[in-house]
């Protein structure tokens, strides 16, 4: 079936980042396969990651069909327009559900995209992973395409407002080779190399990010461990309990 709401929706996004002035630092994108299935997981560090790491499939002409939150669906703006893209509904209550939607547009060819933290991380560093990624490669029979986004907290992110002015906002994104999810391997250890792989690939994007703070009151978009005000990954914990 055509596509007759995603490329529209990618094209409004591309314009609205040119008139933001975003300044784009893409590397690895040759590493999107041009055909088959693919889950992508990607860090996640602001409201617009989905976005963003769509945009990095873009040169291998894919689409990328998002695992979300089952309450954006509900939302009378969001909701059609997801529905529309093919993107795939979460309920925590019923997982399973979309467990088994994603694995079928698996091996009907597409590319999942998947945030395993779940969450945003409030630290802007890597949460725990979730399996489910490596599940479903596993049971697809497709390779997992790690990712990492950095610069896209700066944007919009929890507990901050949004800065949508011509602020110049440098967004690096990094696409790692493709891994196997070999079915033999547990998946928890599979995770964990994953895991491995994306904080490789966050560090190497943060080591090439040409901003920093301007002054004291620019140190929240980076993580406390690189001497950001960000909170710890224990004081994020307690937020997200909140």
């Amino acid at each position: 079936m055509a596509e007759l709401v995603y490329p529209p929706v990618i094209g409004t996004a591309r314009t609205m980042f040119k008139v933001l002035d975003l300044r784009f630092d893409a590397q690895g994108t040759e590493n999107v396969p041009q055909r088959g299935g693919a889950v992508l997981v990607s860090n996640h560090i602001g409201y617009l990651d989905f976005v963003f790491c769509g945009m990095a499939a873009r040169p291998a002409k894919r689409l990328v069909r998002f695992m979300a939150k089952e309450s954006v669906f509900r939302h009378k703006i969001s909701g059609p327009l997801m529905r529309a893209m093919k993107h795939i509904p979460v309920d925590r209550a019923a997982g399973m559900d979309a467990y088994k939607h994603a694995l079928k547009a698996l091996r009907s060819g597409e590319i999942i995209g998947v945030f395993p933290e779940a969450t945003i991380s409030q630290s802007f560093t890597l949460k725990n992973f979730k399996s489910g990624a490596a599940r479903l490669a596993q049971e697809a029979g497709v390779p997992l395409l790690p990712m990492a986004l950095w610069g896209t907290q700066r944007l919009w992110t929890k507990g901050h407002k949004r800065d949508f002015g011509r602020h110049h906002i440098p967004i690096a994104m990094r696409v790692g080779e493709p891994m196997a999810a070999d079915p033999a391997e547990h998946a928890d250890t599979i995770t964990e190399r994953l895991r491995a792989r994306v904080q490789e690939l966050l560090e190497a994007a943060q080591r090439a990010y040409p901003v920093r703070p301007k002054g004291p009151d620019d140190t929240w978009w980076v993580p406390a461990h690189l001497g950001g005000s960000a909170p710890t990954p224990a004081e994020a914990k307690a937020l997200d309990r909140r």
